[in-house]
């Protein structure tokens, strides 16, 4: 059963050790504005599975992290989650892990969710018939000799 949260309020998500991130829920319009963002549009065509994920999920990420905790500058000093802070956040392995696995993926799991349907009750091969038949003869062969 799918299980709407009509609230849709954000959420906080313990990212990494020491870090987590407030969220807006990853709805359609998220997902359409993050799309569309410049840095996906001016990818090279052709460009690598893993440069688009990357710039998809700082696309993301820009859009939804309305606030975070644990994450300063080099001093130390507690950061606002701007633009280049979240990318900068995001070029770390283990955020970015964290990112697309409890975030990202979560959306993924329900969009399959939704897209699921039931197998046809006959069954999509059920009027196909075998074109394997087994060999009753096998072709004589050329004595050897």
């Amino acid at each position: 059963m799918l299980t709407l949260d009509l609230t849709n309020a954000p959420q906080w998500c313990d990212l990494i050790p020491g870090v987590r991130v407030k969220l807006r829920p990853l709805t359609t319009a998220l997902m359409v504005s993050a799309r569309g963002d410049p840095a996906i549009a001016d990818l090279p065509e052709g460009a690598a599975t893993e440069e688009a994920a990357l710039a998809m999920a700082k696309a993301l990420a820009r859009r939804a992290i309305l606030a975070w905790e644990g994450i300063g500058d080099a001093d130390g000093s507690p950061i606002d989650p701007g633009p280049e802070a979240i990318d900068a956040l995001l070029d770390l392995w283990p955020a970015f892990e964290a990112f697309q696995t409890t975030y990202v993926a979560k959306a993924l799991l329900l969009d399959a969710e939704k897209n699921a349907s039931a197998p046809l009750p006959t069954g999509p091969s059920a009027g196909a018939k075998a074109t394997a038949r087994p060999v009753l003869d096998p072709v004589p062969t050329a004595p050897h000799g």
